[in-house]
């Protein structure tokens, strides 16, 4: 019989419970989420950390993550702002500004009339 790359383990029922919530929202298996917390644990013991440490790091990365300017939700939505800028002129007006901006900062902008594209050499 070959050897497997799996081993069967017994834990206790709570910690079996408490990884099947953690799992689910990140969309995780059982086996995957209790292999995270093992792989947290082996990091946090092999750099010394305290526990309170890894946990102010592990909460801070979770505050910069959450601060983080949110995104469209899905492609649908990306596609849908993209389409009534389009619509509205604005998308035209923006990349006409920021053409302009671009040409300024590279010092190739030539006088232009708001909203007109500076004309290229």
């Amino acid at each position: 019989m070959p050897a497997s790359a799996f081993a069967s383990v017994k834990l206790p029922t709570p910690l079996v419970e408490q990884a099947r919530r953690a799992a689910q929202p990140m969309r995780r298996s059982i086996a995957s989420q209790i292999e995270y917390w093992a792989t947290l644990g082996q990091i946090v013991e092999h750099t010394g950390l305290s526990v309170q440490e890894a946990r102010a790091a592990i909460e801070a990365h979770e505050r910069r993550q959450a601060e983080a300017p949110a995104g469209p939700a899905s492609i649908d939505a990306l596609t849908a702002r993209l389409l009534a800028a389009q619509a509205s002129g604005t998308l035209a007006q923006r990349v006409r500004a920021l053409v302009n901006e671009n040409r300024a900062l590279a010092g190739d902008a030539a006088a232009a009339p708001a909203g007109e594209l500076a004309p290229t050499a």
